[in-house]
């Protein structure tokens, strides 16, 4: 029988093989536009720079601050299996619902890639629920493509949580 470490250690290799194959395989023929366009290349160093920006938004829980780190038509697929959020109001809006009831919030991060416009990172997120007090874990990657060097056009993740009860602890 398989121990949940196993089993979660399996899961989390899952989501980071898809996350890296959607990555490799993401890459759009090229178009006229594309081509009339100025070719945008972000370094890590630059992707480790909106990391940051995006750690000192959620650890204050502050949705202006994730704004800034979108174009005004970013997409935002938070879920697979939900609709993409379209737009920087509609990105700031999800931001101030889902980190409403969020405190002590860490959040960590490792660039893995960068290639051309687009970089993979897997994160980590730990907060506690401050209506339950349960401890909350999240492990995930994200998918990011870049207008520029500092703003994301287009952002999809994938992740996996830890509920861990407030009464579990006592």
């Amino acid at each position: 029988m398989k121990t949940m470490r196993q089993t979660a250690r399996r899961t989390g290799f899952a989501s980071l093989a898809a996350a890296a194959a959607v990555f490799c395989f993401s890459a759009q023929p090229a178009s006229a536009d594309a081509e009339t366009a100025e070719a945008v290349d972000v370094s890590t160093q630059d992707f480790a720079a909106w990391l940051a920006g995006y750690k000192e938004a959620w650890e204050t829980r502050d949705a202006e601050k994730v704004g800034t780190l979108f174009t005004a038509d970013a997409t935002y697929h938070e879920n697979p299996f939900e609709d993409v959020m379209e737009g920087r109001a509609a990105i700031k809006e999800y931001w101030t619902g889902v980190t409403a009831d969020q405190r002590d919030i860490t959040f960590t991060y490792d660039v893995l890639t960068c290639d051309g416009d687009t970089c993979l990172a897997q994160w980590h997120s730990a907060f506690t629920s401050a209506s339950g007090g349960a401890a909350i874990e999240l492990d995930g990657v994200f998918l990011c493509t870049f207008a520029d060097a500092q703003t994301v056009s287009a952002l999809r993740e994938w992740w996996h949580i830890k509920v861990t009860p407030a009464d579990a602890a006592e």
